[in-house]
């Protein structure tokens, strides 16, 4: 048994029930059949040495499927590698990784749509019941519990819809409190003692001039005592860097993925989460990754407050949070305001995840705001320089946030309030934060689209 208990013995009989469980990858992989329904596991959380093993098996296996959720252990997930063509097994996720992704483009891999504060609800009402759900876990305490990592988010739902759960215990997955954090051996029909493969790391893209821009036409509307939620990626960690330059205190996390940027708010003395309205003096969150400084830093902390999705992604506990404030990135707005935040087109980017969520919450929270932030251009692979403010979005994109529920759009060249605003003034306010290139074009087109008097004058 791997876990050193020190001076704790363990509860009475929980040992001898450990090692009557102790079973090897292989023999795990061994109980999936031909037709099987799987759970793989969440993010940190998602079983390595069972799904080699079960990779193995590939010639032997058909029609089973394996949902999992944002897969981030090396380059692709093994029984792809195995199994280029889905002829063996039907993998899907209700978000996409870089890895998932590339998959999804060759076509062996699916997306599950769905808002993710319902998945949940979905695993445990609207698929299948799973013959085995697997995941990792952190070592046993001596209490017979297995912390299941920075990662609760939808578990509980599939736990509630499986007839048998295997756990793979990892000595690095770190241990996280909050709520729905662990399994009893009770729970767990059977264990693998894992290889410890380290967790895996997201390390921040330096920041552009444009990120910069964007991120001080952000913290000039931040208010002391305000609840933050920022998103993944290069942006808002350059929101964090500003944020920790400038004068404000007393802030507070409540965010579906914690990352490094609250790390270094709390050095910095900004993050107390005492003026939170729900939860205070706790970081809340549904998922966590990041840099091995911030595992190191969330390890067994008790300051981390890790609960389900559908708690932490609710509107109305969003909302409960004084001041709150959302920052996500986004890929595309339309003259309406529609904001795309899941695909290129028919190429599909990502999942739903909780934006529509926090942007609502944000609005309906005392003093609260959200802010959709983009860069006015990209520039394709031929050279083509298009602007991601556009007069409609295009064939195929999907609409994260409807215009009804946009408050803040944000560019390098502004932040503009579309709240309470008509057609019209939307039109113009977001004409004025595209780029000056575009200006003139966009105009152009929002008075062939009816929503810009023909008598005004081009923008300057």
């Amino acid at each position: 048994m791997s876990k050193d208990f020190g001076l704790f013995a363990p509860v009475n009989g929980i040992y001898d029930e450990y090692k009557s469980k102790l079973i090897t990858a292989k023999e795990a992989a061994s109980m999936v059949k031909s037709g099987m329904y799987l759970h793989f596991g969440l993010m940190n959380g998602i079983v390595v040495d069972i799904q080699e093993a079960l990779a193995e098996r590939t010639e032997e296996l058909e029609d089973v499927t394996i949902i999992q959720t944002m897969w981030s252990y090396g380059e692709k997930p093994p029984v792809l590698k195995n199994d280029p063509h889905a002829e063996h097994f039907h993998c899907a996720s209700t978000h996409l990784t870089k890895q998932e992704r590339a998959a999804n483009k060759d076509g062996n891999f699916w997306f599950l749509p769905v808002q993710f504060r319902e998945n949940p609800k979905l695993h445990r009402e609207c698929r299948p019941t799973y013959d085995i759900a697997f995941l990792q876990v952190a070592p046993m305490d001596a209490s017979g519990n297995f912390n299941i990592g920075p990662q609760v988010a939808e578990y509980w739902g599939v736990f509630q819809n499986c007839d048998k759960i295997i756990v793979e215990v990892n000595e690095n997955l770190i241990v996280t409190h909050g709520v729905g954090n662990y399994l009893n051996i009770n729970q767990v029909d059977y264990i693998v003692e894992g290889s410890n493969t380290p967790m895996p790391t997201i390390g921040s893209k330096v920041p552009t001039d444009i990120d910069r821009r964007m991120a001080e036409n952000i913290v000039e509307h931040l208010e002391d005592g305000a609840t933050l939620q920022l998103g993944n990626g290069a942006f808002p960690n350059c929101v964090g860097s500003l944020i920790v330059d400038s004068n404000l205190k007393d802030l507070g996390c409540h965010t579906e993925m914690f990352v490094d940027a609250y790390l270094k708010l709390y050095e910095a003395g900004k993050l107390t989460n005492m003026k939170k309205g729900i939860n205070q003096g706790k970081m809340t969150f549904t998922f966590a990754q990041g840099t091995e400084d911030l595992y190191k830093w969330m390890d067994n902390n008790p300051m981390m407050m890790s609960a389900p999705v559908d708690y932490v992604n609710n509107v109305d506990v969003i909302a409960s949070n004084h001041k709150m404030t959302s920052i996500n990135s986004c890929l595309q707005i339309d003259l309406f305001g529609q904001v795309n935040s899941e695909s290129s087109g028919l190429q599909h980017i990502g999942g739903t995840g909780g934006q529509l969520d926090f942007v609502m919450g944000a609005f309906q929270s005392e003093g609260g705001k959200s802010f959709l932030c983009t860069p006015s251009t990209r520039t394709l692979k031929d050279g083509t320089v298009e602007s991601l403010i556009m007069p409609t979005l295009p064939q195929g994109s999907i609409v994260s946030t409807p215009r009804s529920g946009v408050h803040y759009i944000v560019t390098e060249y502004g932040a503009v309030n579309l709240k309470g605003k008509t057609t019209y003034e939307r039109a113009k306010l977001l004409i004025s934060v595209a780029h000056p290139d575009f200006r003139a074009e966009l105009e152009e087109e929002a008075q062939k689209m009816g929503i810009w008097p023909t008598s005004s004058k081009v923008m300057k």
